[in-house]
């Protein structure tokens, strides 16, 4: 049995390898990457890219080109594969780096699915799952490093546990964002939130409607299952 495994995203548009134990990218990369408003010839950049998923995603939507930053060497290697591996490597590369550190660099599209777990519940005996779930009270820092590479007029995108949402938007400006619930089901407390926030923008933060995810029966949302398996994109600005 090998040590990783090959998996479609996007019905099978995209095969992604990712390691058998320890992370797993699943729906919030997908959804990542479809709310992240890039345009052709535009530059985006994803801070803690795993083995690639939502910069690849990203990419096979649109034909903006993608920088990813990885801190496990590991992973950067398989991320670079899996670019390879869908024809992508001209627009799509990974980076050995601490998406924490200072870069210079600007990008039209920042976005970032951190480590959004605190220490109260167990920690992952895998050191690679546990750093890319638990953040180890370093989620505020995730924003401003996200916020600082954005380019005059870009956006920052993240995705977060719902109930960190106010811990975000405290290490945001106090205006520019648009916030947008992921809803089990009709009716549901939201467990998942995509937070986007638009440079420029000086209206007060927006709160939205946000997706329902799933039917009564467990069914994807007609919504929902174009955007996993069609790569619709998900529009967060009104």
């Amino acid at each position: 049995m090998g040590t990783f495994t090959e998996d479609g995203f996007l019905n099978s548009r995209l095969r992604i390898r990712q390691p058998r134990q320890g992370f797993r990218a699943g729906l919030d990369a997908v959804m990542l990457a479809a709310a992240v408003p890039a345009g052709a010839g535009e530059a985006a950049l994803e801070l803690g890219a795993g083995v690639g998923t939502a910069s690849l995603c990203l990419a096979a939507r649109t034909q903006c080109s993608v920088t990813g930053i990885e801190i496990d060497p590991e992973l950067v290697e398989m991320a670079n594969q899996n670019a390879a591996l869908n024809a992508l490597s001209l627009r799509v590369g990974f980076l050995l780096g601490d998406a924490l550190a200072a870069g210079d660099a600007k990008f039209d599209h920042v976005f970032t699915n951190p480590p959004f777990h605190d220490d109260t519940g167990q920690r992952s005996p895998d050191a690679q799952r546990a750093r890319a779930l638990q953040d180890a009270g370093s989620l505020k820092d995730w924003v401003r490093s996200g916020l600082n590479r954005v380019a005059s007029k870009g956006c920052f995108t993240i995705i977060l546990r719902a109930d960190r949402l106010e811990e975000v938007l405290s290490a945001m400006p106090g205006t520019g964002a648009y916030i947008f619930p992921l809803l089990p089901r009709a009716g549901e407390a939201p467990k998942r939130v995509i937070v986007q926030w638009r440079e420029g923008r000086n209206e007060a933060h927006l709160r939205l409607e946000g997706l329902i995810l799933h039917q009564p029966d467990g069914r994807y949302t007609p919504e929902a299952d174009a955007i996993l398996r069609d790569a619709a994109p998900l529009r967060i600005a009104p």
